[in-house]
């Protein structure tokens, strides 16, 4: 008799989005009405909801995350002699950020138990390499410049541990502008991630657990900043029936048609929260009984596991991609550290030792919406079948 072949399981992505709601009605909405651009009823609704889900009072939606990032530090007058404390694991978008405004990023390490930004060694390296001066900003002893700003990134959909980091920025005057840009949905004791910091910033990206196709968010509860970011994401523009602009802006401002699938993905982030949280699960479970580690959330997190991590070792992280890509599952080795990159290389890093070990063991697995129960178990198949080899 013979046996039945498995089913072949192709292409399975990386993070794929879900578009199963009301995507296609709002797209015609949007079309029949003949707004389709930077106007239209649609925007407003979209940055509406995120405002509520986060809590904050205000949202302003820009083309993409980067285009927050980097509006936010243009609003809060980031200069060219200011550092800005950011992790060295994190997507490069913050970073580049920063160099948009030709400020300088200072390097931190990463907790090896969440891969967000080290609060402890934060602290360490304000009390050992800082000064307060009397006009109460935070100076480098090395270089002088003034710390003006962090940028906390919650890796993979995980929170920060952001109690301690906005203590020590309160008193040492430094602004808190949060990258939630993988992390919609996840919380920190209860509370939003990008609702702590002076400013919180959103992706939308087409792998994003919400997407727009590309778009972003800053949110604030700051009226003013809120009106300096809007202001500068169109143009900053002063008129409507001139072209009269008072100072440089860009052309940051998300189109109606990307809010229309934005509002209808919003529509149904609960549930896939809780798609991301099973399949996590399932990694989890699983994966632990051949002794591999899933990265998990702390007591005081709730994550949306945008992303789920593998923790094996350097010998089998390159072994265990080649194995996964080789079946067209879609692994990922996380980001290099920044400050190995050239064009990073100059800037002040600070102990960094967790990064390194974890770009040399680290893994992304496919973690997407869309991703089915027999795709699931068809990745942790091959993930097996390469520990029973080795």
């Amino acid at each position: 008799m013979a046996t039945m072949k498995p089913p072949i399981v192709p292409n399975i992505p990386l993070s794929e989005p879900f578009l199963k709601g009301n995507e296609w009605q709002y797209l015609k909405d949007c079309i029949d009405s003949g707004w389709i651009s930077t106007n239209g009823s649609l925007i407003k609704k979209f940055e509406d909801s995120i405002a509520k889900i986060v809590n904050r009072k205000y949202a302003i939606a820009t083309t993409n995350g980067t285009s927050a990032l980097h509006i936010s530090l243009v609003a809060l007058g980031i200069q060219p002699c200011e550092e800005i404390i950011a992790p060295t694991l994190t997507f490069i978008a913050p970073i580049n950020a920063i160099s948009y405004c030709r400020a300088t990023p200072v390097f931190m390490d990463c907790d090896p138990k969440t891969l967000c930004l080290d609060v402890e060694k934060l602290s360490a390296f304000i009390k050992s390499q800082t000064i307060q001066k009397k006009d109460g900003g935070t100076y480098n002893k090395l270089t002088g410049k003034r710390l003006r700003a962090i940028i906390p990134v919650h890796i993979f959909g995980h929170p920060v541990d952001m109690n301690p980091l906005l203590e020590i920025c309160e008193k040492k005057n430094i602004i808190v502008i949060e990258d939630a840009c993988e992390s919609l949905g996840s919380t920190y004791n209860k509370q939003q991630t990008g609702s702590m910091g002076e400013v919180g910033c959103f992706s939308f990206n087409g792998n994003k657990i919400v997407t727009t196709g590309n778009g972003g968010m800053v949110v604030t509860d700051n009226e003013r900043l809120a009106i300096k970011i809007r202001h500068l994401s169109t143009q900053a523009k002063i008129s409507h029936n001139e072209y009269d602009h008072d100072e440089i802006g860009y052309n940051y401002r998300l189109s109606n048609i990307n809010a229309a699938i934005g509002l209808a993905q919003i529509e149904q982030l609960d549930e896939f929260i809780k798609i991301k949280r099973r399949i996590a699960s399932i990694y989890k479970k699983e994966l632990s009984q051949i002794n591999s580690e899933i990265l998990w959330e702390m007591p005081w997190a709730k994550s949306n596991f945008w992303l789920n991590t593998l923790i094996t070792s350097s010998k089998h992280k390159v072994n265990i991609l080649n194995q996964l890509l080789s079946k067209k599952i879609q692994a990922r080795p996380i980001w290099k550290p920044i400050h190995t990159l050239p064009m990073y290389q100059h800037c002040q890093s600070f102990k960094i030792e967790n990064a390194q070990k974890l770009y040399a063991s680290a893994i992304n697995l496919p973690s997407g919406t869309s991703l089915r129960n027999e795709e699931v178990n068809y990745i942790l198949d091959k993930i097996k079948e390469y520990f029973k080899r080795a």
